[in-house]
């Protein structure tokens, strides 16, 4: 595919093979966007089968019993969960509808877990005459689900989401430490209305040995839940499991490197000279590490492996001494490979002071997650033929919301072809995350309509006519 477009510092996105063959065929593009409006979300969900078979080889080299739970909140399509459920995968869901939308689709409830970060009431009677594991945060969650079983079940089928606690480990604002569930679960009216199926904990960052250490004290609790009369199965290590956005070290290291000596004022790299999160002499602290030297089941290896400090056996070895499943809550890492953002220019100018921009027809949130930036280059897609004389040599992209700072991407690109309006921008590997969690309607402009292969032609999934 010849480049038509680069960031000024360069990150090049790896695409797969159905990216490139799509993004060959300008006429294709043209017409998905005239079909779908722009920006249209577009999914070919077979990687993730390679995805799962990944993670699947490097715990069965350990001889766990392990399974996986795709985190529906990274990619709202039907086509993700549907794709995900015939790879074997459960799935994790974090509101009310997620659940609703599962149990239609005939998830079996033992393959679903409810790990909303804060669950409405619906939500849990929904969860509980379902009989779905809910995953409880803190008391106050506890003494809700138990008030709304009332007579309904005799037993509540819960696990009890851990805080770790550990010197290497941040504090989080997720779960209970472990006294904390000790001493609510020895109040006897508690005791005997809930059975504690695991244990799950949610860490931020994607270091593997903080994952061991909180599988590690995980299994510590289990022990003791077991000595109370409970007979939970599982610890769930929730999700991020990394994965690479880009195959080139070198240029991840560079761009770091060159926006550390970028002056003050200086827009040759990033709009205002935008540091993008970067704290001190710590690069990329505010954005997702688009390249990682050791992802999924690379990672998964290293989790397995880790000998606690306090031990001698590794963490597989403790967790098949214990007989406990293994479970992980994948969401970026399944969709890796997994789908693109699909844009149209709609035009070229010049700020009032001189500097380029090309605007086109979306808003930044159809392309974000919590990250300061999206680190990738997008693709350009010249239109056949030109409707206007391309021009600019570099340039910012910007959005449509009616505020100065709506930057699509805040690094500066190159068009070493030019750009006009009516030619087409790809946003490489956007299902995980970067297309659905903080995606606004604003200015009451539509939300991007999603689309996948069907195997034989793309067509609209049916999130898209969900009434939320």
């Amino acid at each position: 595919m010849d480049e038509k477009m680069h960031g000024t510092a360069r990150l090049t996105a790896r695409l797969e093979p159905w990216m490139e063959e799509l993004l060959g065929d300008p006429a294709l593009c043209a017409e998905l966007v005239e079909s779908h409006g722009s920006p249209v979300n577009i999914h070919n969900f077979d990687a993730l089968g390679r995805n799962v078979s990944e993670l699947r080889t490097a715990a069965a080299a350990h001889g766990i019993d392990f399974e996986i739970y795709y985190a529906r909140k990274a990619n709202k399509t039907m086509g993700a969960l549907d794709r995900a459920v015939r790879e074997g995968c459960g799935v994790d869901v974090a509101s009310l509808n997620e659940l609703r939308q599962c149990l239609d689709a005939g998830v079996p409830a033992g393959r679903i877990i409810v790990s909303a970060a804060v669950k409405s009431k619906a939500l849990l009677e929904v969860a509980i005459d379902s009989g779905v594991t809910i995953s409880l945060d803190n008391e106050d969650e506890l003494r809700d689900a138990m008030e709304l079983a009332g007579c309904k079940a005799e037993t509540l089928k819960i696990a009890l989401r851990l805080a770790i606690e550990h010197p290497l480990i941040p504090p989080t604002r997720f779960g209970l430490l472990a006294p904390e569930w000790l001493r609510i679960l020895s109040d006897g009216a508690v005791a005997s209305r809930v059975k504690v199926a695991g244990i799950h904990f949610h860490l931020n960052g994607y270091a593997a040995n903080a994952r061991s250490v909180g599988i590690h004290q995980a299994l510590a609790v289990i022990g003791q839940l077991r000595g109370m009369g409970h007979e939970p199965s599982f610890v769930d290590m929730g999700g991020g499991i990394p994965m690479s956005y880009l195959d080139s070290a070198q240029q991840w290291d560079d761009f770091w490197s060159r926006l550390a000596q970028l002056p003050d004022g200086d827009e040759s790299l990033t709009w205002k000279s935008d540091r993008l999160g970067a704290a001190g002499s710590l690069p990329g602290t505010g954005v997702y590490p688009y390249h990682q030297r050791l992802i999924r089941g690379g990672w998964l290896d290293e989790v397995l492996g880790y000998v606690p400090e306090s031990g001698t056996d590794s963490i597989a070895e403790e967790l098949r001494a214990a007989k406990i499943q293994l479970r992980c809550e994948p969401g970026r890492s399944l969709m890796d490979g997994c789908g693109l953002t699909l844009t149209e220019v709609a035009f070229t100018k010049d700020r009032s002071d001189g500097v380029p921009l090309v605007g086109l027809h979306m808003n930044r949130t159809q392309c974000r997650s919590t990250s300061a930036d999206f680190l990738l280059d997008p693709v350009l897609v010249h239109a056949a033929p030109p409707r206007r004389k391309r021009r600019f040599e570099s340039a910012f992209l910007v959005g449509a919301y009616c505020i100065e700072e709506e930057l699509l991407l805040r690094r500066r690109f190159e068009f070493p072809a030019g750009v006009a309006a009516g030619d087409l921008i790809a946003f490489p590997n956007t299902a995980g995350y970067l297309m659905h969690i903080v995606e606004s309607a604003s200015h009451q402009l539509p939300l991007a309509a999603n689309v996948l292969w069907d195997g034989n032609a793309w067509v609209a999934d049916g999130i898209d006519g969900v009434k939320l």
